[in-house]
């Protein structure tokens, strides 16, 4: 089964807000892009979930972050849960065509 990859955008994100020179708690820069607590950065830190696009102005704005830097972050993302859910979509093709022959081997077996 593929899982989509947050982590480089969690670290991204990590990295601004504990650099940045207000150094925000995770509650502060939830509250700042509009979210009730600390525990959407947390998620997004700990590569839960990325930042909704509708999000990630406000992101960069609040925290100074170089806008294709955050690309680069969430394209690094995208490759590696493209490349997850491609490699397992071979290994269960595989699978398949591996039980299919086992099957046909078996009722070959029994035809003789």
């Amino acid at each position: 089964m593929a899982v989509r990859s947050f982590k480089n955008i969690g670290k991204f994100v990590k990295d601004g807000r504990q650099k940045h020179p207000q150094f925000y708690s995770q509650n502060q820069l939830s509250k700042l892009l509009g979210y009730k607590n600390g525990q959407f950065i947390s998620n997004v830190e700990r590569g839960l979930c990325g930042i909704p696009l509708k999000g990630i102005k406000k992101l960069i704005e609040v925290l100074d972050l170089n806008e294709n830097d955050l690309k680069q972050a969430m394209i690094k993302d995208y490759e590696e849960t493209l490349d997850s859910h491609l490699n397992s979509s071979v290994t269960s093709v595989t699978e398949d065509r591996e039980m299919s022959s086992g099957l046909s081997d078996v009722n070959q077996s029994q035809s003789l």
